[in-house]
């Protein structure tokens, strides 16, 4: 197999003088050839087969120690102008990016196949969708390939009609930690990984293409690329809202996005279109309409449970990669959170103890098809995606923001997802208690300056008067002992069902300079052990330390310079004057 495309055809030949493989395979994504990738990896000891009757066609791979997350600060956005990559980005320039790494992909998949992999992010037929192709000598990265996208022959029939593609290059090498880049060119659509088998730095459809390099495409298109979960929430009475969530990590998006309604909101089912990314495009009507890219979850593992994920919890029992978890003595994945089963081998595959720390890696992970999932929506693969309503922001924060809070207009809307943050937990690098600013949830994946990102999100009020709703949710405000406020998980719903009853109009809200706040009697406790007094204080604000939170994030826009639009700035100083006014009359 090859192609009808000269210039996907003259790159491949270019590619291969260059790496030097044995052999090259076209992959066609069929069952079959996923089976025989996996019969290989198996019999080359890079994956193992699980218990075949608790995990059916379930496998575990082990990555190399020095191999096992992504790796910001080797990953970079190549532009001729620094100031266009931004200070939220590793720069290196075009040129000296592609001599870095061309230097060390001579030869590097001597001895290997080459594996070429045609995908589409997004449905097959969606106009919103965009395609790429990847190179690998990874068989790990081909499977997880067929899990991730829509990768095959069809894929590559819609790139021979296009005539486009993202170009993404990438081999293993050698695994040196000091011989490891994952360089972007966004200008020429291309991506260059190399030194790592990682999930984040080698399957480059996911946040390489669906987010750094399509957050590029979205700008110069008019769309948004986004590090957003989508889900439906369908009420007793049969009306779905869609609603596209950004939250940094460790804050709950996947949980979110496949949440349970609890016992008492009978009636209510959740929908879940995906779990990670989300490409927003205006249809005819100047409605907001989403697609996920993806059509598998590549999902962190420890701490999922039936408590804290139901729905991950079953749908990864069966059709499964799993990579740097650990293993009961019954050949069954394990990892700490599970619940069940005890730990005999730990993710470097050595017998566990307990003395060399957990058995699973912190950051180890499960692929698996979407389909898998319970709460699947098959509008995932609607090429029309599906009307966004409202999209909520969230972070972790003790005691600043409330338990949700709706932005004024979008331009305010703007602001509070630009602010958004996270208090560092012991588990982070660094001091505990710090505020992590990652805007939109963005910070890793931009791949260009915040500054200018920030102005392509206001310039959307100039395209459509239909835009969804902006909001903000917090989950972890605490009290003196550290205890959470809001029992959050499957209730975590009647906060939804607020934001929605507030799309339609349904309920009012009390007006604070931070943005529109509910009456605590408007958030659903029926059957919840929180107090009133409870509630009273997760639906107000503190105007002193808001003032400087408002303060902090001024300062945090100062380090983007002239790039920074001015209408943010006004937004920031509207906030700050309504504050100051409030602080004057409580004096």
């Amino acid at each position: 197999m090859t192609t009808k495309l000269p210039a996907l055809q003259q790159w491949v030949d270019e590619v291969a003088a260059r790496t030097q493989p044995d052999a090259i395979h076209w992959c066609t994504g069929t069952e079959d050839e996923y089976q025989d990738l996996m019969e290989l990896m198996v019999a080359e000891g890079t994956m193992a087969p699980l218990n075949p009757d608790s995990y059916p066609n379930c496998y575990l791979h082990l990555s190399d120690p020095s191999d096992v997350a992504r790796v910001e600060h080797l990953t970079f956005v190549c532009t001729e102008a620094q100031e266009d990559a931004g200070p939220n980005n590793n720069w290196m320039s075009p040129a000296e990016g592609h001599a870095r790494v061309d230097a060390l992909f001579e030869g590097a998949m001597r001895g290997r196949m080459m594996y070429v992999i045609p995908y589409c992010m997004g449905p097959i037929d969606s106009p919103y969708s965009r395609c790429g192709v990847e190179i690998t000598d990874s068989k790990y990265v081909v499977a997880n390939m067929k899990l991730m996208t829509r990768m095959g022959t069809a894929a590559l029939e819609r790139i021979e009609q296009e005539g486009s593609f993202v170009r993404g290059l990438h081999s293993t090498g050698d695994l040196d930690p000091d011989k490891r880049f994952i360089m972007h060119f966004p200008d020429e659509l291309t991506i260059k990984s190399i030194g790592s088998g990682y999930g984040g730095n080698a399957l480059l459809g996911k946040k390489c293409h669906a987010l750094r390099i399509a957050s590029h495409q979205a700008r110069e298109e008019g769309w948004l690329a986004e590090h957003m979960m989508i889900m439906g929430i369908e009420s007793p009475e049969g009306e779905t809202h869609y609603i596209a969530c950004a939250f940094p990590s460790a804050c709950g998006k996947t949980n979110l996005a496949m949440l349970i309604p609890p016992h008492s909101m009978p009636g209510w089912k959740i929908h879940t279109l995906g779990d990670d990314i989300a490409w927003l495009h205006f249809d005819d009507e100047g409605q907001l309409r989403a697609i996920n890219p993806e059509s598998g979850y590549f999902g962190v593992v420890p701490g999922t449970n039936k408590k804290t994920n139901e729905n991950a919890f079953n749908m990864i029992t069966h059709d499964a990669i799993f990579t740097n978890v650990g293993r009961t003595i019954d050949n069954e994945p394990w990892w700490e959170g599970k619940q069940n089963g005890e730990p005999a081998y730990d993710w470097r595959g050595q017998e566990y103890d307990g003395s060399e720390g957990k058995a699973a890696h912190p950051n180890s992970r499960f692929t698996v098809a979407a389909t898998n999932n319970p709460s699947y929506s098959s509008l995932a693969d609607a090429p029309e995606g599906v009307p966004i309503s409202a999209i909520v922001f969230g972070g972790r924060r003790k005691r600043l923001a409330p338990l949700v809070y709706e932005a004024k207009n979008w331009q305010h809307g703007v602001l509070v997802g630009a602010s958004v943050g996270s208090e560092t937990t012991a588990a982070a690098i660094g001091e505990v208690g710090v505020i992590r600013r990652d805007p939109m949830a963005m910070k890793p994946f931009c791949g260009y300056n915040f500054g200018d990102y920030w102005q392509h999100w206001l310039s959307l009020a100039e395209k459509s008067d239909r835009l969804p709703r902006i909001f903000h949710v917090n989950w972890f405000r605490q009290d003196d002992d550290g205890n959470f406020l809001w029992p959050g998980f499957g209730e975590n719903l009647r906060v939804l069902k607020w934001i929605i009853d507030r799309c339609e109009n349904r309920v009012g809200a009390r007006e604070t300079p931070v943005g529109y706040l509910p009456e605590p009697s408007d958030i659903d406790t029926s059957e919840l052990d929180v107090p009133a007094e409870i509630m009273r204080e997760l639906t107000s604000i503190d105007v002193e330390h808001w003032q400087i939170e408002n303060q902090h994030f001024a300062e945090y826009l100062d380090g983007f310079g002239d790039r920074v639009p001015q209408a943010l700035r006004d937004e920031q100083q509207r906030v700050a004057m309504e504050l100051e006014k409030i602080a004057l009359k409580t004096a």
